[in-house]
């Protein structure tokens, strides 16, 4: 590398990209090597907290370092790492500094802060300021490039979205209007910048020009909820939310922001991978994989939705029915989750077995729980749990449990965060009792000597705590804003029952929607999770090409697990005949339906379970080459 000077410049030579710190307003242009510029990064950052936000004064020049830490001057200067420091008074803490830290292949970006507070919003490549020249308000990144490859399904569809649009990723959502982004929770902190426009909702645009934006840190530094990109005209910037949860006192610094050229976001994705591997994140999954594991999976969800009714003209999507109320769900009619039963899932699976359909995995959904918080079977619905798994081990066949995280229902307040009028909001995970309840339930779920189950679907970890305000029950003796919160708070959940699965059965199964390379050590599975429906322009999205792109974001960021690609829900037959053949080109196919699909009410046919028995016996064929290996499927 490289550092030359001009007036009032000086610029990084790398084989990748060129980098030139100006001084007003204070800021880095990076640019590929033949000088196309990416974004005229701004060094100003803020690092909000409880009470005061953080801006800028007396903002003075970059300056650029050798790799000795000397200050270079106007002399050509060869280097292997340059830094570009920024030092800026704060109304907030008693010193900042933000570095941009110049690598051959890649550039690395923090900010350091010393002071007291307790975290809210960190902002990066940009902030609030007050510059020498009167010019204050928020400064931002320039968006030179055309386009963002965002690896979290969103509704609507917008894999590859104009630079001006926002994007969120992070462990907080569900669907509500502008929150239907944590379908996978977490994705894989990282965006990817693109030179070209996509021509549809899925289009990756081929040829060289990606940028990628990745936040790398030990995932117990992850402590925000959510990564958003904050467009607004012709600039951005990136805000971590770390949502009044992280206590400072002396120095703070943020997980770092690394930027990459990649030949594509696929690559992008496996770069960012191995960047967390470096920060300490698993090279791959814990321990081999059970053989048991790839058979195909009959997950009763589906079929449940199929037999409860479905409101409006056409059917609306069902999410949770009974969030909508008795005017739209008439009382006494069954809702989804009231057909979690064992004599259902009975004739369910008797009704596939006449066709020669015969999952090697069944997936017990939603609610089979009497409480979802205390996990306890609810003997109305399932008489005898125990038994009927040892009727399905006696046919072959392995029994996965749906296991909703963060949800209290049921539990005492003291093992659990409330909200400001002391309620119960979600499990807390560093609670000591809430976590030997862990321990002892899935001994219960899983163990020899209890119900005997194989593994867990695990759901809804969208549903992590956020809030200001919400905190540890006064009663619990938690550690508040030190304990585990966001990315790291749900590391921690799925931690506390992946470990307690293995230690009641060695080759228990967990499936989680987590495709984030750090939590490679806390699941088996990667799911592809609901499937959305429509794009920016309202038109449908094939639903058999949504899980292909989420399987290859799945793959580049766990390489080494099981993808369950999921199936639920399905818009008509035609959609899930076409979702169906696609399983089995790569991942594990999983049916959710048996009489007819949901959305639509089309019946399903012979000649449609045929569909799936022969795809599943293809699929098998190819079993035995594959487990022997020990490669994912």
């Amino acid at each position: 590398m490289r550092i030359t000077a001009a007036p009032g410049t000086r610029t990084i030579h790398a084989d990748t990209y060129l980098v030139e710190v100006r001084a007003d307003p204070p800021r880095a242009v990076l640019a590929d090597p033949d000088g196309r510029i990416w974004s005229h990064l701004s060094l100003l950052a803020s690092v909000d907290v409880v009470g005061a936000a953080d801006e800028s004064y007396d903002v003075g020049a970059p300056t650029v370092h050798d790799a000795a830490g000397d200050p270079v001057g106007t002399d050509v200067v060869d280097t292997p790492v340059a830094e570009v420091r920024l030092d800026c008074a704060s109304t907030a803490w008693g010193r900042r500094r933000t570095t941009l830290r110049c690598l051959p292949d890649r550039l690395e970006l923090t900010v350091e802060v010393a002071g007291s507070g307790v975290l809210t919003d960190v902002r990066l490549l940009g902030g609030r300021a007050v510059l020498r020249n009167g010019a204050g308000g928020t400064f931002r990144s320039s968006t030179e490039y055309r386009s963002l490859f965002v690896p979290n399904p969103t509704e609507p569809v917008d894999l590859v979205r104009p630079a001006a649009s926002a994007a969120t990723l992070g462990v907080v959502g569900d669907a509500s209007p502008g929150r239907l982004h944590a379908v996978f929770s977490p994705p894989p902190l990282c965006l990817v910048l693109g030179r070209e426009p996509a021509a549809s909702a899925l289009d990756v645009p081929a040829g060289p020009g990606w940028l990628a934006l990745g936040l790398v840190a030990p995932v117990a530094d992850l402590r925000l909820t959510q990564l958003r990109y904050q467009p607004v005209d012709g600039g951005f910037l990136l805000e971590l939310d770390h949502d009044a949860h992280t206590a400072v006192d002396g120095a703070w610094r943020s997980p770092t922001l690394v930027l990459r050229p990649a030949a594509d976001p696929w690559a992008a994705l496996a770069d960012h991978r191995a960047d967390l591997v470096a920060a300490g994140a698993p090279e791959g999954p814990l321990g081999p994989a059970a053989d048991w594991w790839a058979e195909p999976i009959f997950c009763g969800w589906g079929a449940q939705c199929a037999r409860a009714p479905l409101p409006g003209e056409p059917a609306a999507h069902p999410y949770r029915l009974q969030d909508l109320g008795p005017a739209v769900v008439p009382a006494g009619l069954p809702i989804a989750p009231d057909l979690a039963r064992q004599d259902v899932y009975d004739e369910l699976l008797a009704h596939l077995a006449a066709h020669d359909v015969v999952p090697g995995t069944v997936v017990v959904d939603d609610k089979w729980q009497r409480a979802y918080g205390t996990a306890e079977v609810d003997p109305e619905r399932w008489p005898d749990l125990r038994a009927w798994v040892a009727g399905r081990h006696a046919a072959g066949q392995r029994v996965l449990l749906w296991w909703k995280a963060w949800d209290p229902e049921g539990l005492p307040p003291e093992e659990c965060l409330v909200d400001a009028a002391g309620r119960p909001v979600a499990v807390d995970p560093a609670s000591p009792a809430y976590r030997d309840r862990v321990r002892r339930t899935v001994a219960h779920l899983l163990g020899p000597d209890g119900v005997d189950a194989d593994g867990f679907k695990v759901d809804f970890t969208q549903r992590a705590p956020a809030g200001h305000s919400v905190r540890p029950h006064p009663a619990a003796g938690a550690a508040g804003a030190d304990a585990p919160w966001g990315v790291a708070g749900l590391h921690a959940l799925l931690g506390d029952l992946y470990r307690a699965a293995k230690a009641a059965k060695p080759d228990a199964l967990l499936v989680t929607h987590t495709p984030h390379p750090a939590f490679a050590d806390v699941c088996d599975m990667v799911r592809l999770n609901d499937v959305l429906e429509r794009d920016t322009a309202a038109r449908v999205v094939p639903l058999a090409d949504q899980m292909r792109v989420r399987r290859s974001i799945a793959r580049a960021a766990l390489p080494g697990h099981l993808v369950d690609t999921d199936q639920w829900p399905m818009l008509d037959r035609a959609q899930w005949r076409d979702y169906v053949a696609a399983q089995a080109e790569g991942g594990v196919p999983a049916l959710y339906y048996a009489e007819r699909v949901d959305r639509s009410g089309e019946p399903l046919t012979a000649e449609d379970l045929a569909l799936v028995a022969a795809s599943w016996a293809t699929y098998r064929a190819g079993l035995p080459a594959r487990s022997a290996t020990g490669t994912r499927v």
